[in-house]
């Protein structure tokens, strides 16, 4: 993808103008803004050569006008022509938060209940019941209603509705994780939404009206909710087609997939477009799949809109998926000089600025976001996160409570909340805490990761094996996860598997570093690089052949974990070369062990050496000194000498 031509610029712009218009008519605020923001990354015309007044008649910059992007058929031009007053009305309701009266404008009566894309077996029955009692019914509801009106109305009503449920189902929500928190509060309006959708896609083929692909996203969001996932994704792949520009049908398709395979085969259906390739990208971050591909394709979206905040945060996220935090670090820092109230993603930017333990950076961060909104999420999460590495837990706590007040699908929130509670040795709330996590993402491999750390606290390792594994397979190059699951199953007496899971994480390759400011559920982890394999690892496959008596193997992961001490050759890593870990508790008990079993087999110089070695190293001296006590007497006994 190259430097677009001027029409295809003009055109793109013409499009991102449509599709602001578009969504702020519909209620779709954030799509709207996603959109404008695109808009105004694009290139600016260069005015500065001319000295043109730009109200002089012979100034030649005329604003262009903008297409009507979206051809609309006779009927709906007629229709909202007829709506235009009732339209405004409702919109306004809509923009005042009172749902309920802006769907009564076009929608007075109760909606169908029916469940969502489920026929109900007692329908009939129930309805005959029903009816005598007065309440409303499938039947008595008026659909001749819905086809007079147009879709860009129809949208707006249901719209509403949907909202006005979800406005309802917060305010029946309990505290977060209180004792009548059961995380599965319901949007009632759902039925009826799915209902008249239903219905109006049933008659939308003998109609002869044109969709517009809004009244799919719709549907789409209504049927992902109702877990029909399969067919909320047919619809969702329908609205981008019909509409390509509203971002957020492509985030509910987003929700949808989890994994790459998922990935590669729904971008066959899509249309071949710039927003395709965005979601691509995009998508490819939320899925961890960190790759020279990505970064190219981000480079060449970039060259179409070079200042982008959106596009730039991706790129920071791609970063800090990598672990290479000093870059991601650097262009959040870059984000929030050239836009400092911009307060979307700074959980992540918090996230990094934890891990590195760069605590003044992270409390400006925090007086910051704290100054802009206090009321989002995302300045909970920092704020929470502060205190976290105060080891303020209590405060952490609160605040990240506060965050999912605000929004419960906060998903950092959720994640942040369960390390916090393991920090405090509340491991019930800490489970609930991923668990939610988990229903609000199935991809988050780190609360999948806290849920297996959990148990193990627990010593319930067949539990923290299932969960280890599941985040092993969203993340199957991250040696930190190979790990752990090497580790669950050695506690379930697989040692097979564990060894193979633990060479898994050797080939993934990375030293881990605790670090400072890192923690539990941190995850995060330096690596050493140049060769160097991670001895904690090797140490580990050693003990696990020994448990199953294979000591020449044992012995010989032994000896690969002394060579860490030094590292590779220098002309095997290039001229500068690479140091290695040094002495080490880990390097001191494999050199023990090697030391032991030299003795064993009667090589007692090896074993003298690597014993005075062990007293040099001033870690397990006793037992050092103690086995060269036993090796000289052994060697001070007639025929005692080294064999070989």
């Amino acid at each position: 993808m190259g430097t677009l031509s001027q029409a295809d610029e003009a055109q793109l712009k013409a499009q991102l103008q449509d599709a602001v218009v578009g969504c702020t008519e519909r209620g779709l605020y954030h799509s709207a803004k996603w959109a404008a923001e695109l808009l105004d990354s694009l290139p600016a015309p260069d005015d500065h050569g001319s000295d043109t007044d730009v109200d002089s008649p012979m100034s030649d910059a005329h604003p262009p006008q903008t297409p009507h992007l979206m051809p609309k058929d006779a009927t709906e031009a007629r229709l909202e022509a007829r709506e235009a007053h009732k339209f405004l009305l409702a919109k306004t309701y809509f923009d005042c938060r009172e749902y309920d009266r802006c769907a009564a404008v076009f929608l007075p009566g109760p909606l169908p209940k029916q469940a969502p894309s489920t026929p109900n077996p007692k329908s009939k029955q129930a309805g005959k019941g029903k009816a005598k009692m007065g309440t409303p019914t499938k039947a008595s509801f008026s659909h001749h209603s819905i086809s007079s009106l147009s879709q860009k109305s129809l949208f707006l009503a249901l719209y509403a509705k949907y909202m006005a449920g979800e406005k309802r189902m917060n305010e029946d929500s309990e505290m977060i994780l209180g004792p009548q928190d059961g995380g599965v509060t319901l949007n009632k309006e759902l039925p009826g939404v799915s209902a008249v959708l239903e219905e109006w896609f049933k008659k939308l083929p003998s109609s002869g009206r044109q969709p517009q692909g809004w009244l799919e996203y719709l549907y789409g969001i209504v049927l992902a909710k109702g877990k029909n996932e399969q067919l909320a994704m047919d619809y969702l792949v329908k609205s981008v087609h019909q509409y390509t520009y509203n971002w957020g049908a492509w985030q509910e398709l987003q929700a949808l997939l989890n994994t790459m395979d998922e990935l590669n085969h729904l971008v066959t259906q899509l249309p071949q477009n710039l927003m395709t390739f965005i979601f691509h990208v995009t998508t490819s971050q939320e899925l961890y799949a960190v790759n020279d591909q990505v970064h190219n394709s981000l480079s060449q979206i970039l060259t179409i809109f070079p200042t982008s905040a959106f596009l730039k945060t991706q790129r920071a996220l791609l970063h800090y998926h990598n672990k290479d935090f000093d870059d991601a670090e650097q262009i959040f820092s870059d984000l929030l000089v050239s836009d400092p109230h911009r307060v979307d993603h700074l959980d992540n930017y918090s996230n990094i600025l934890y891990v590195m333990g760069m605590r003044p950076k992270l409390a400006f961060l925090a007086q910051l976001a704290t100054a802009t909104d206090k009321f989002r999420p995302e300045t909970c999460c920092v704020v929470g996160n502060y205190y976290s590495l105060k080891s303020e837990h209590e405060k952490a706590v609160m605040y990240f409570r506060r965050a999912l007040t605000l929004d419960r699908t906060f998903l950092s929130a959720w994640t942040l909340m369960g390390h916090e509670f393991v920090e405090m040795k509340n491991t019930h709330a800490a489970i609930e805490s991923y668990r939610r996590a988990v229903d609000v993402n199935r991809k988050d491999y780190r609360a999948w990761y806290g849920l297996g750390q959990t148990y193990e606290m627990l010593e319930m390792h067949s539990y923290a094996l299932f969960y280890h594994q599941r985040a092993a397979a969203l993340r199957p190059y991250d040696p930190k996860l190979c790990m752990a699951v090497g580790q669950c199953f050695g506690k379930v007496g697989k040692v097979m598997n564990g060894i193979r899971a633990y060479k898994r994480a050797l080939v993934a390759g990375s030293y881990y570093d605790a670090g400072v400011g890192s923690s539990f559920g941190s995850g995060e982890v330096s690596g050493l690089g140049g060769g160097i394999l991670d001895p904690d690892v090797l140490y580990q496959i050693a003990l696990l052949y020994e448990r199953i008596h294979n000591m020449n193997d044992c012995a010989a992961y032994m000896e690969l974990v002394l060579a860490q001490e030094e590292g590779p050759d220098a002309d095997e890593v290039g001229a500068e070369g690479v140091g290695g870990v040094g002495v080490t508790a880990t390097t001191s008990k494999a050199r023990l062990w090697l030391a032991r079993w030299e003795y064993m087999r009667g090589m007692y110089q090896r074993a003298m050496e690597l014993a005075n070695e062990l007293c040099q190293d001033g870690v397990e001296v006793e037992d050092a000194k103690a086995l060269v006590r036993d090796i000289r007497a052994r060697m001070e006994r007639p025929g005692g000498e080294e064999g070989y």
